[in-house]
């Protein structure tokens, strides 16, 4: 849970919002480059205030419509915010890749069968990376996006492109490990 705590907190250190509203954030200007899974932003909300971490600042409703929640970060929230942000930023933690292993045992499926799969992971890179470009020309400079956004598009480019550059080469080679 410690993207979403970072996330939530983060997001509630700016303004008291509800979860709605949290929702959209992330979905809509941070789904590219987080694997938080929409379903547990309410769970995680829960968990928080339990913890003393945000608390409800408000409770609306509007007609017939459900309750809205509005939380806001509590102090111990802010402290578990920066603490959680400072270790975030002062951490070195080496990127594993699961195709490594694929790759260490590749021999055990044909030749033909591996070069397939390659095919069609540089061909879905290539998709995503033609993605991610437009994503950045339609929105990098747009005035509702945060300067660092830019960077953050670039760092899932870099990758991307990495990534398409290293299938290549393991694809040119193939016919070496077999």
């Amino acid at each position: 849970m410690t993207n979403i705590r970072l996330v939530l907190l983060g997001l509630l250190s700016r303004h008291p919002m509800h979860g709605y509203e949290l929702k959209h954030i992330i979905e809509d200007h941070m789904g590219d480059w987080t694997d938080i899974k929409i379903g547990s932003i309410y769970f995680s909300l829960s968990k928080l205030a339990e913890e003393g971490s945000i608390e409800v600042a408000e409770e609306t409703r509007e007609g017939n419509r459900p309750s809205k929640t509005i939380y806001r970060i509590t102090e111990k929230g802010k402290k578990d915010y920066f603490k959680m942000l400072h270790k975030l930023w002062a951490s070195d933690n080496k990127t594993y890749y699961s195709l490594d292993i694929g790759l260490f045992f590749m021999t055990s499926l044909p030749k033909e069968d591996i070069k397939k799969y390659l095919l069609q992971r540089i061909d879905n890179m290539e998709r995503v990376l033609d993605y991610l470009t437009q994503h950045k020309t339609e929105h990098g400079n747009s005035a509702k996006i945060p300067p660092q956004a830019g960077a953050i598009m670039d760092h899932s480019l870099y990758h991307m492109e990495a990534e398409v550059r290293w299938m290549n080469n393991v694809l040119e080679k193939l016919d070496s490990f077999y």
